[in-house]
């Protein structure tokens, strides 16, 4: 059984190229944002801080694309879990992935731009630009906290800025290192070209630019997430973000940089700072 929750509380299951999914928590519901991990790995991460599948009660999707939807035959075949997505994101999965998934009354479908509520939880979707059928950003707002996830965009838009100024915390992509990914010889040109475009990735310097447009007094922690194995570096990325930062001096926000192979440690909203981040189960073993 789910353990009570004070306040709210975020855990990055897992980020990067081979798959995304994060956790949100609140003392009402208990949210997946991405399913792009496998069903197993996403039942054992969930163990390794004390949850299982039985205490999700919705998944939201971002985008279609399999690094954020891997899981989500097992998840709803078995588990019989709602998934909330746009419907051109439920149209095209409709037809490929989960076809033979048996899913009535399991999409929930909004419109981009709408904000509903599940439990205690608003959740604000809006667009962003990437190659996918339908891709939203997220703002999911628990009573004075709010919750910004900004992955998978080649570019930052005025509106993007305008719907994440809020966010205490942010999961902001920072796929790439462009020299890294110039030079790798297992790539492309063609593959290389989508995802340096506007409607690609963030590199570790446009991701910087976007935590300088979207930095405020209330933003607290920043977690750096989809991080390509091959063509990025999690020091890489931190230093472009924090050096970004540093230029404005906000100081007061703490970098995370989430892993593709564990939990992030649990971020805990509605508690004092410093009590705030606590270690995985996982990590620690």
């Amino acid at each position: 059984m789910l353990a009570p929750v004070v306040g709210a509380a975020v855990t990055i299951l897992g980020s990067g190229s081979a798959g995304n999914c994060a956790l949100l928590e609140t003392p009402q519901v208990c949210l997946l944002i991405d399913a792009g991990l496998s069903g197993r790995q996403i039942a054992q991460r969930l163990a390794g801080i004390g949850r299982t599948l039985d205490d999700v009660d919705a998944v939201l999707l971002t985008h279609e694309h399999h690094d954020h939807t891997q899981g989500l035959p097992v998840l709803c075949r078995r588990h019989r879990i709602p998934v909330f997505a746009s419907r051109p994101t439920v149209e095209y999965l409709q037809e490929k992935d989960m076809a033979h998934v048996p899913m009535a009354g399991l999409w929930k479908v909004f419109q981009t731009g709408q904000t509903f509520e599940l439990g205690d939880v608003a959740i604000e979707t809006f667009p962003v630009p990437h190659d996918a059928q339908d891709p939203v950003g997220f703002l999911l707002r628990h009573d004075n906290f709010s919750v910004g996830v900004l992955t998978d965009l080649g570019h930052i838009t005025r509106l993007i800025v305008e719907r994440l100024k809020r966010a205490q915390v942010l999961l902001l992509e920072t796929n790439h290192d462009v020299r890294m990914l110039q030079d790798d010889l297992r790539r492309p040109w063609s593959l290389k070209q989508r995802i340096l475009s506007r409607f690609g990735h963030l590199s570790n310097e446009a991701a910087a630019e976007a935590a300088a447009q979207l930095v405020h007094d209330g933003l607290h922690h920043i977690f750096l997430s989809h991080l390509s194995r091959d063509c990025n570096r999690p020091e890489l990325a931190r230093a472009a973000v924090a050096g970004a930062l540093d230029k404005l001096g906000a100081r007061h926000v703490s970098i995370h940089v989430a892993s593709q192979d564990a939990p992030s440690p649990t971020l805990a909203l509605g508690v004092p700072r410093a009590e705030q981040v606590q270690p995985s189960p996982c990590m620690a073993a």
